[in-house]
């Protein structure tokens, strides 16, 4: 049976008040003294604009390594992770609910790929799960990337789970809701449940094992919080990889991991290497000919030449992955006709019409009174840098109808605000059209909480008019 966008859904024993969400983001916020102003900035906007549930992105559960990205917030510290109350409060005071996502990146980490990282912390070990596989260690002998990996032992596996229990502990003791998994995209989690990167005798070998302790030190320190995860299907995977997750390998390991215990489970279709299969959408070529940029995506990739070979895979990349939003569609429906549990689906959606046809909107629009359910929830990342108060355009919690099927956002899924994160550069959008519409509809108030009535836009918000200096 299908839902409204504004109904309420029950996420373990959380109620959340609707069915958008604001999908994981790169906050790059760290751990500063600022780094809280800067997740609230980044955050409580969503929550502002009536959205249900907010996740913040990916966040380390160690001290030391296991970055995806610069700037990466950690929640290894009980001093740090207990200042985080004021941004779950900033959040709650708004009706919403908070999440945030546990990650150690593994293979995915800045000591793997990142050059100018490396030499800061030539010490720092790449932890993984396996011997990387051949097509890894080719990249290696070329030159364009550097493995030199520490496979991680039985006691080692276990202790990295009882960091994720002890983060998840800090942060529900901090007023979290609920905890959120990394479990696709290339991060430690996803390469424990691929056969393309966990080859392993032990226990671990078993594809479930790490997803279902982590739940385990979850559940042991931090109590009956609800736990999220993302499950992969690498259905982009290149011919060159045999040993991947197909789709119905996803569809297994999502029903699996749902009857294990987690409480709801977003879907995902992924490749087995960190490329835009993640974002996928156009080419970002406004972020590459930057002049200010050049230098950091030198020392990111460790020379001028390795840099302008990224720049390639990515042009080869946008045009390989297409778009075909919502791409999550298929495999979310798959698994939802096997769990009990519910199915969070993001990856391209665009307009409230499509959001309508995923949930089965009874009388929808778009979706029709029959029009199975593809899922519960619905998110958006990118299109959260572009509109941070975007709830208010796709949300009619009062009937006013001021929302339609064509209600859209204004991202063009031109990765401008992905790519430079490579370099520690904030998620913010660059792309000038985008910021102009958002400026247009700031002035007509559709980002107001009441539709319609003009003010001056509020300004001060990272991702406002300008990205804002680093």
């Amino acid at each position: 049976m299908g839902a409204h966008l504004e109904e309420p859904l029950e996420i373990g024993d959380v109620t959340v008040p609707n069915r958008l969400y604001r999908a994981p983001l790169l906050e790059c916020a760290g751990n500063g003294p600022d780094a809280v102003d800067a997740l609230i900035a980044d955050l409580e906007p969503a929550a502002a604009s009536g959205v249900g549930l907010v996740f913040q992105g990916a966040t380390i559960v160690r001290e030391d390594g296991g970055c995806a990205a610069p700037g990466m917030t950690r929640v290894h510290d009980d001093e740090f992770v207990a200042r985080l109350a004021r941004l779950t409060e900033a959040v709650h005071d708004h009706g919403a609910k908070i999440f945030v996502q546990l990650e150690h990146g593994g293979l995915r980490s800045m000591e793997t790929w990142h050059a100018g990282y490396r030499r800061e912390h030539p010490d720092l070990a790449q932890l993984a799960a396996s011997k990387p596989p051949w097509q890894l260690r080719a990249l290696d002998r070329v030159g364009f990337l550097d493995y030199d990996p520490h496979v991680m032992t039985t006691g080692e596996v276990e202790a990295l789970a009882a960091d994720f229990g002890r983060a998840a502990r800090r942060c529900v003791d901090a007023g979290y809701d609920g905890i959120h998994l990394a479990g696709a995209n290339m991060g430690l989690l996803h390469q424990f449940a691929t056969p393309f990167y966990n080859r392993r005798d032990d226990r671990f070998g078993d594809r479930d094992a790490f997803f279902e302790l982590v739940l385990d030190e979850i559940r042991d320190r931090a109590g009956d919080v609800p736990v999220v995860t993302k499950v992969p299907a690498e259905t982009p995977a290149p011919r060159i990889v045999r040993r991947h997750l197909s789709l119905e390998d996803g569809v297994a390991l999502a029903a699996r991991l749902a009857d294990y215990g987690y409480d709801a489970v977003v879907p995902v279709r992924t490749n087995v290497f960190w490329d835009m299969s993640i974002v996928r959408g156009a080419y970002p070529k406004r972020a590459w000919t930057d002049d200010a940029l050049q230098d950091a995506y030198a020392d990111a990739f460790g020379s001028r030449w390795r840099a302008l070979a990224v720049r390639a895979l990515n042009r080869l990349q946008a045009r390989r992955m297409h778009f075909d939003a919502p791409w999550n569609a298929g495999f979310c429906r798959r698994v939802r006709d096997r769990v009990d549990v519910p199915v969070l689906c993001e990856g391209g959606v665009r307009e409230r019409g499509e959001m309508d046809h995923l949930l089965g909107a009874p009388g929808g629009a778009t979706a029709g009174a029959d029009a199975p359910p593809a899922a519960d929830a619905v998110g958006m990342a990118r299109p959260f840098y572009a509109e941070p108060r975007l709830g208010a355009r796709l949300l009619d919690p009062s009937g006013r109808d001021h929302v339609t099927p064509e209600t859209r956002v204004v991202c063009e899924s031109c990765n401008n605000c992905t790519v430079p994160q490579a370099t520690g550069e904030p998620g913010v959008c660059r792309t000038p059209s985008v910021l102009r519409e958002r400026g247009r509809l700031a002035k007509r108030g559709a980002y107001d909480p009441e539709p319609h009535q003009s003010t001056t836009p509020e300004t001060g918000e990272r991702g406002d008019e300008q990205p804002p200096e680093k």
